[in-house]
């Protein structure tokens, strides 16, 4: 049995901090390959921690790492590729392949950074931003394979919105050996308080409250969920089906029992956002105010291949944040926590998944499984598609097995 000390105490090896590998890490080139660069896009957010630094541990870091090259696919009237490229000496090339070679004939940068979000591109049928993370990827992967040599590549948030092609990068970076990260800050992000899933521990339900639009924050919280569902017992093992729902259905499945009161109670008490009737300041909202705040609500429920249930709720206008609760097996109360964010512009979070990319640069090894943006990606649109279609969908397709280590990678301090 897994107790509440231990679970509590379960925080793994220390977090390696940036500045911890930079003093043994020579200056390195970074090439950023993206969709966009403006003000708030994933380019400001991640590309630009390279550029000027970001606080940690009360000292304000700056990366060895360098940017040297970029691609920007789209540049429009808001763009601040340009100015970013003029204030901070690299230049701006006008393709992927230029851009991986600094204007030359070889392979000329130690790391990639692909950030495809953000920017004008068309949906699929089922509501699915058709960004080109796979379209760059292959263009990156092409110029590995015509030079001989590979190097780090870091994907922002989706591998793809195809499975099929989602797949194929990971197969890929494995055939061509190079380490491959991808994913989400939240799992990164401060947790409030600072607790992981027990390494091996057994859980019967999770619960992730979230905010926000599909085909974007789905893949946060499921990320949410994914980070603490991986560490348990036996590891992962994939997704058997996934089931959407929308509006009153939403409603209907926590009015009838179908999440367990007590984890949903648990993380709208960790929420910092949660929404307050006139006048009222931290009152638990009652459900007929929840449907008058939350007017659009979705549910993913996911059922893994090894029997763990999990449901994501999107309630945009009950929270702005993302909370965690987990029915751990053999305790009687839930444990939670929330995923603290911090206020733009100060998005420090984006630094902590930052750091994660600068650890795999620098020693070679992803620090923890692509597999799991793998399948996040997978199950993203398994919830899009349930969603379109109105019915369950099983997912023999997401049996992406893959195992996590003791070590917790989320911020401390």
């Amino acid at each position: 049995m897994i107790s509440r000390r231990t679970f509590l105490g379960t925080t793994g090896a220390a977090l390696l901090t940036p500045y911890l590998h930079a003093a043994d890490a020579p200056n390195k080139k970074i090439a950023v390959v993206t969709t966009v660069w403006h003000d708030r896009s994933h380019s400001w957010h991640m590309a630009e921690r390279f550029l000027h630094g970001y606080p940690v541990n009360g000292k304000w870091y700056k990366s060895p790492f360098e940017i040297v090259s970029a691609y920007v696919d789209q540049v429009g009237d808001n763009d601040l590729s340009r100015d970013r490229a003029k204030s901070f000496g690299f230049k701006i090339y006008p393709t992927i392949k230029e851009t991986l070679r600094c204007g030359g004939d070889k392979l000329a940068v130690d790391a990639v950074l692909l950030i495809g979000e953000h920017g004008k591109y068309p949906k699929s049928d089922i509501g699915q931003n058709q960004y080109p993370r796979y379209e760059f990827f292959k263009q990156i992967t092409d110029v590995f394979e015509k030079d001989g040599r590979t190097t780090p590549v870091f994907n922002d948030k989706h591998l793809s919105w195809k499975f099929e092609w989602a797949k194929e990068m990971v197969e890929l970076s494995r055939k061509l050996k190079f380490p491959f990260l991808a994913g989400s800050s939240l799992p990164v992000t401060w947790r409030m308080p600072a607790i992981d899933f027990p390494h091996g521990g057994e859980a019967e339900e999770l619960l992730c409250v979230a905010f926000g639009g599909l085909d974007v924050y789905d893949l946060h919280a499921l990320e949410t969920i994914q980070c603490m569902a991986e560490r348990r017992k036996g590891g992962e093992t994939g997704v058997k089906a996934v089931e959407a729902l929308r509006g009153d259905a939403v409603w209907k499945l926590l009015a009838s029992g179908g999440v367990d009161p007590r984890l949903f109670e648990a993380c709208i008490s960790r929420s910092q956002t949660l929404t307050q009737p006139a006048s009222f300041s931290h009152r638990r909202p009652t459900p007929e105010q929840m449907k008058e705040m939350a007017k659009d609500p979705v549910a993913y429920r996911i059922e893994y291949a090894d029997g763990l249930k999990a449901t994501m709720l999107l309630l945009s206008g009950l929270v702005q944040d993302f909370t965690f609760a987990a029915r751990m097996k053999g305790e009687k109360e839930p444990l939670s926590t929330v995923f603290h964010l911090p206020p733009t512009p100060n998005v420090v979070y984006s630094a902590a998944l930052m750091s994660k990319a600068e650890e795999m640069f620098t020693t070679g090894k992803a620090p923890y499984p692509v597999e799991r943006t793998l399948l996040t990606s997978g199950m993203t649109a398994a919830g899009l598609k349930s969603l379109a279609e109105g019915k369950r969908l099983e997912t023999p397709h997401l049996a992406v097995k893959y195992e996590v280590g003791k070590d917790s990678h989320f911020w401390r301090a």
